[in-house]
């Protein structure tokens, strides 16, 4: 927590705080703990030693425990939840929204979310299992329940009485849904369109009919991109039966879209994705994360050193051709990764497509060769000026240079062809398109750069 962005929103600090505490000035504690903000009060309590996590969270106003609940860690919550009444417990899964409850009992263990759910009222726990048993990661897993949906046949002197009586346990009143008899989606209307007709219209007349939505079962990121690309404040989900059943709002949205986003980083930094905190991963559950990429791609660089080992002769002929071995696979490596990192991108955005996939290609061509170009000609340069006459590097003539640059112009040629179509076809096949990444590019690259750097070293050198 920002120490003065925190004095400068509230006017104290986190360790007026903590000295109000430790000096056990409850009443005093008490009133600034309130005033704080429910994400910050959050982070306030999950920074504090775990004895005292209990002790401060039961100084929280009846009206706003809840929603700070709701931005504690799971570990957090669970030890809060052990440590409450029954009756404690009952008040903050009723007022806790849905979507947040079952994010909650997803991650909890059992004997927690038993006692959870006991204590839950039975219209509660009936919704929270009809949440629990959608798909991991699709649409029904991350809506919520709490939702506006008015009647078609309605005026709008209706609905005003109806958000007015229903509003305060619903997760928001700005975008609201029409529905017809058998709750099937009819179209949507917005605050703003109540305001600007007079009472006596009715919904049907003032509402949009082409309502974007989503089914249960999709993917969450592309409800989530839905909702990025048409500028939403909440989403409708719908059975497939178009009955609505849900909404998907703009905040859970963008939670969405950083877990997916962490995951493809991960990914494309060959680490198996986890969903804790950094600090929170154990040592042993990091390596976990880490070794079985790098025991891969250690083990996929025999291949390397294999191709070395098949041309030793050439090497011991032309020593200085070993100089440049490092340079010719690193840049293959940078141009394959340039490549996959904008085609990954540009598919999680979906500006791209697997059928789009000759004209990534074509422009990737044209891409290696203009950048092959430029650094094989600056790299002949530096080969005769820096490296022969300025350096007096042994062996160093111009069939070397034009070894080392005709194979790096091809090089990058090849790394940025692999580098755009791997994620593509990834994708194809239903793989995430982030596996395709650095590493796993870097080292296919590796391989094709020691096999050209060699074969011009047979043709131009006679090796």
């Amino acid at each position: 927590m920002n120490l003065e962005d925190f004095v400068e929103t509230y006017g104290f600090s986190v360790d007026d705080l903590n000295q109000l505490l430790e000096e056990k000035k409850f009443r005093q504690f008490k009133e600034k703990l309130n005033d704080l903000n429910e994400a910050d009060a959050a982070e306030y309590i999950e920074e504090l030693p775990e004895n005292q996590r209990l002790l401060v969270y039961r100084m929280l106003n009846k009206s706003t425990a809840a929603d700070v609940f709701a931005f504690l860690p799971v570990e957090t919550q669970g030890i809060i939840i052990n440590g409450i009444t029954d009756v404690e417990v009952s008040r903050i899964i009723e007022d806790l929204y849905v979507d947040d409850a079952v994010d909650m009992l997803e991650e909890l263990p059992a004997m927690v979310v038993r006692r959870v759910l006991t204590n839950a009222k039975p219209e509660t726990r009936k919704l929270i299992n009809q949440f629990l048993k959608y798909p991991d990661n699709s649409a029904g897993s991350v809506m919520t329940a709490e939702y506006l949906a008015l009647r078609k046949e309605w005026e709008v002197h209706d609905a005003y009485d109806y958000i007015r009586a229903n509003g305060q346990d619903s997760e928001t009143i700005y975008v609201l849904f029409v529905i017809d008899q058998e709750r099937h989606l009819e179209g949507v209307v917005t605050v703003k369109d109540l305001l600007m007709h007079p009472y006596e219209a009715r919904i049907a007349d003032i509402m949009d009919d082409n309502v974007i939505r989503c089914v249960t079962t999709d993917d969450q990121e592309d409800a989530a991109e839905l909702i990025n690309r048409y500028d939403l404040l909440s989403l409708a989900v719908v059975d497939q039966e178009n009955r609505l059943v849900g909404i998907i709002t703009v905040d859970d949205a963008i939670d969405v879209l950083e877990e997916e986003a962490t995951e493809d980083i991960e990914k494309m930094a060959a680490i198996v994705p986890t969903d804790k905190p950094y600090f929170k991963t154990g040592i042993w559950e990091t390596w976990k994360s880490r070794i079985p990429w790098l025991l891969l791609l250690m083990v996929s660089a025999t291949f390397t050193g294999q191709i070395i080992t098949n041309f030793e002769d050439s090497l011991s002929a032309f020593v200085a051709l070993t100089a440049f071995i490092p340079m010719l696979m690193d840049t293959g490596g940078n141009s394959g990764s340039q490549a996959s990192v904008t085609v990954i991108r540009a598919l999680s955005l979906g500006d791209i497509e697997f059928r789009d996939l000759g004209r990534v290609i074509w422009k990737e061509i044209r891409v290696a060769v203009i950048c092959g170009i430029t650094l094989a000609a600056v790299n002949f340069l530096k080969i005769i000026l820096v490296d022969g006459l300025l350096f007096h590097n042994e062996g160093i003539n111009m069939y070397v240079a034009a070894v080392v640059c005709l194979t790096l112009a091809v090089t990058i040629v090849c790394a940025k062809l692999v580098g755009c179509t791997l994620p593509m076809l990834a994708d194809k096949l239903g793989l995430d398109p982030a596996v395709m990444a650095s590493p796993f590019i870097t080292t296919i690259v590796d391989a094709f750069s020691l096999l050209i750097y060699f074969q011009f070293a047979k043709i131009l050198l006679g090796v």
